[in-house]
């Protein structure tokens, strides 16, 4: 595969398509199982109180990939992705209910660099709290 966008088609400050990612309790089941992180903050609400959280929060690495998906989905190819890095800033809280948690993703070339590279600014929230800080990634495109 190859990025589907052309470098020379995109300019600083283009908008990638935003997304919406849910979060349910099965999911961070199934997420546990894929990864092998069966720590309990992401699935025993009991234990999750214990050690002081408000409930049940996703992966830290979950919500990143859920994050990138915007980015992988814009190339086409998540092969493009050089570079990604985040900070995690607050936790993806999801109660156990129905609904779960959302988490909302928008992003934006902030920078065209050598070798038809640019840099993309992530934005991921969760009830309208930033659960990512300096999400960054570099993508090369076609």
């Amino acid at each position: 595969m190859a990025a589907k966008i052309a470098y020379d088609d995109i300019e600083v400050g283009t908008e990638l398509p935003a997304r919406s990612f849910p979060v349910t309790r099965a999911t961070l089941v199934q997420y546990a199982g894929a990864s092998g992180d069966f720590n309990p903050i992401h699935w025993n609400e009991k234990f999750a109180l214990e050690v002081g959280l408000p409930d049940v929060i996703a992966h830290g690495m979950f919500t990143m990939a859920e994050a990138i998906r915007v980015v992988t989905d814009w190339t086409g190819d998540p092969g493009a992705v050089v570079e990604y890095g985040v900070r995690f800033t607050r936790p993806v809280v999801v109660p156990n209910d129905d609904k779960g948690a959302t988490i909302e993703v928008s992003a934006k070339v902030t920078a065209k660099l050598d070798d038809k590279q640019v840099r993309v600014d992530l934005l991921a929230k969760s009830d309208d709290q930033k659960v990512l800080g300096m999400s960054r990634a570099i993508v090369r495109l076609a």
